[in-house]
């Protein structure tokens, strides 16, 4: 190899793989590695690597090889040179205990998939879940041209004549089920429903929710999201990415370049326009700290308390993603939003969010509202922080009961899932219609993982009395198919000493989101002498392999559950050392 600024992984000079290939005697073997599969160097032909999880296991990337012979038919047919590449699969329903603990490790290895070979371009395959944020992670990190390709909405169940999501009508018939009024020969044939092809949830699940803001970030082509993964429009984004990728390639545009301050924002915008999920609240954080763009929960509390929720989608309306995409996706979302997002942004395309969303429809008043007439006029989300949260939490308000939103009501207290899953049908659990149910030990160090444990069922006796929704609390995440007044992602977690970790059974919960407060309705001297009786250090249960670096590095959930060697050292969002096993009540919160 030659000087340092040559080395893989810049991009100073021209291609990149000329780092790997250029004249002389030491890339030999390079060119005669890719001469033995049956491909060939040439000089200005852009090298664009094609980043697949495919996986028998995760049905939402099961058909991601068509996928990506689709990229590679672009990518040839635009002068590109294509490499397929593969790298482990992420799929939430499979996973234990959540893919949301490889999260972080899927973008180590993308990261240093890409830093590490001659790419000069590099196509992202994104589908279930955590795929998403971990691929945008690592390839932020690379910072070589990048462009997300996203698997797409499965199709639309039926059961006993009605659409059904992947998971959103399951949570309400598994309730019905619970209280004795749907069969077991019902709830099989719902099984078979659920899910009726490839593809990721068809609602706004976590999935759907990542790929829209994926859109909403620049990262993909505008109007792709939400094509169903069956449809030939999925195949066709595809080639037509592969080739973008290959004038990626030859410009230099890299994911730096787009994903600034005013495209986080944009995403934050569509995130709440479409009552999405509150998982991508911890991913945006995590991957604007891979940037050092300053991003936090203040900053997505701000959007929040200004953007409507104006998609009619499940779980916060009626309507699929798909029926979404027919009513124009995500560009009609943007035009919709007009002056409370950035036009002048750039898309991956080169063209600003104004250009691409100019010709997009107008909303037809149903399963895409206007502005003045939305789903939910006070938005989707709030953060809600106080002396049971320090740090924060999220509360998806437009998925929640509205006269709980307010409420005040004593705790009952579970210690972990085991706990949780032992206790909750106890006909002699003391728990009533104005109880808080509260989960701890589920978050990223506690569980690990930090799994979507937080929409706690509604115990068996309450359900028969008929009882939809508590109040609920907890340091886990949820699915983004879940609803209910469902406070989630309490930082810092019990495990690593927050105030969950003392907080008692009878505990009065008090949660006011509209005023953004979470308390614990006891004395400050009371308070003070508890954390004085619990003080400890916390100490690491698995210690080694990933799980225990993972416990050892995870930062909270306000920081995005990125490792705190991998988030920018610049990163304007850190205030101080991270929040990790030993640093006991952070301070004194």
């Amino acid at each position: 190899m030659s000087s340092e600024s040559e080395q893989p992984g810049t991009t100073a000079g021209g291609l990149r793989s000329a780092a790997w290939f250029g004249p002389g005697l030491a890339p030999i073997l390079h060119r005669a590695a890719i001469r033995s599969i049956g491909m060939s160097y040439s000089p200005g032909r852009p090298m664009v690597g094609v980043c697949s999880p495919w996986s028998e296991f995760v049905n939402c990337n099961y058909h991601f090889r068509a996928l990506a012979e689709a990229v590679k038919r672009g990518i040839t047919r635009a002068g590109g040179l294509a490499f397929e590449f593969s790298t482990m699969s992420l799929g939430e329903n499979l996973m234990k205990p959540t893919a949301m603990l490889y999260r972080n490790l899927m973008a180590m290895e993308v990261e240093e998939t890409i830093r590490s070979y001659p790419m000069d371009a590099v196509v992202l395959l994104v589908g279930c879940d955590k795929t998403v944020p971990a691929q945008l992670m690592g390839a932020a990190s690379a910072n070589v041209p990048a462009i997300a390709v996203t698997g797409g909405p499965s199709a639309r169940g039926c059961f006993q004549g009605k659409d059904v999501s992947t998971a959103t009508d399951l949570w309400g018939y598994a309730d019905e089920y619970r209280a004795g009024r749907l069969s077991e020969a019902e709830m099989a044939e719902l099984e078979g429903q659920l899910i009726p092809s490839v593809g990721h949830c068809n609602e706004m699940g976590t999935a759907s929710t990542m790929a829209a803001i994926t859109e909403a970030l620049g990262m993909s082509l505008p109007g792709t999201a939400g094509i169903l993964a069956t449809h030939a429009g999925r195949y066709a984004a595809a080639e037509a990415s592969g080739e973008r990728a290959v004038e990626l390639a030859r410009h230099g545009l890299q994911p730096a370049d787009i994903l600034t301050e005013h495209a986080f924002e944009n995403a934050a915008a569509v995130l709440m326009a479409l009552g999405g999920s509150t998982n991508a609240v911890i991913h945006l954080i995590a991957l604007a700290g891979r940037l050092g763009v300053p991003f936090s929960l203040t900053d997505l509390d701000r959007v929040a308390r200004r953007v409507p929720v104006i998609a009619n989608v499940k779980p916060t309306g009626r309507y699929l993603f798909e029926d979404l995409q027919r009513a124009g996706g995500i560009p009609a979302v943007m035009r919709e939003l007009g002056g409370l997002v950035h036009a002048d942004q750039m898309t991956v395309t080169g063209r600003s969010w104004g250009a691409e969303s100019a010709g997009s429809p107008a909303p037809d008043g149903d399963v895409l509202r206007s502005l003045d007439a939305p789903i939910a006029a006070g938005g989707a989300m709030r953060v809600v922080r106080g002396t049971l949260a320090p740090a924060g939490a999220v509360i998806k308000i437009s998925a929640a009961s509205p006269d709980l939103l307010s409420h005040r009501g004593p705790a009952v207290v579970f210690d972990g899932i085991r706990d949780l899953v032992d206790r909750i049908d106890d006909p002699s659990l003391d728990v009533a219609p104005e109880s808080v149910l509260v989960l701890r030990q589920a978050g990223p160090v506690g569980a690990p993982g930090m799994p979507e444990w937080g929409h706690l069922p509604i115990p068996r006796k309450l359900l028969k009395q008929g009882v939809r929704d508590l109040v609920r609390v907890s340091d886990a995440r949820m699915s983004g198919t879940s609803y209910g007044t469902v406070v989630l992602h309490v930082a810092p977690e019990s495990a690593v000493g927050g105030p969950l970790a003392v907080l008692r059974d009878g505990d009065d919960v008090v949660l006011d989101a509209e005023a953004g407060q979470l308390d614990i309705a006891i004395s400050p001297e009371d308070l003070s002498r508890r954390r004085q009786e619990h003080q400890r250090d916390f100490e690491i249960t698995a210690t080694r392999g990933y799980v225990g670096l993972y416990r050892r590095s995870v930062l909270q959930a306000d920081r995005g559950c990125d490792f705190d060697f991998l988030a920018r050292g610049d990163d304007p969002l850190d205030a101080g050392p991270p929040l990790g096993l030993n640093n006991s009540w952070a301070g004194g919160w």
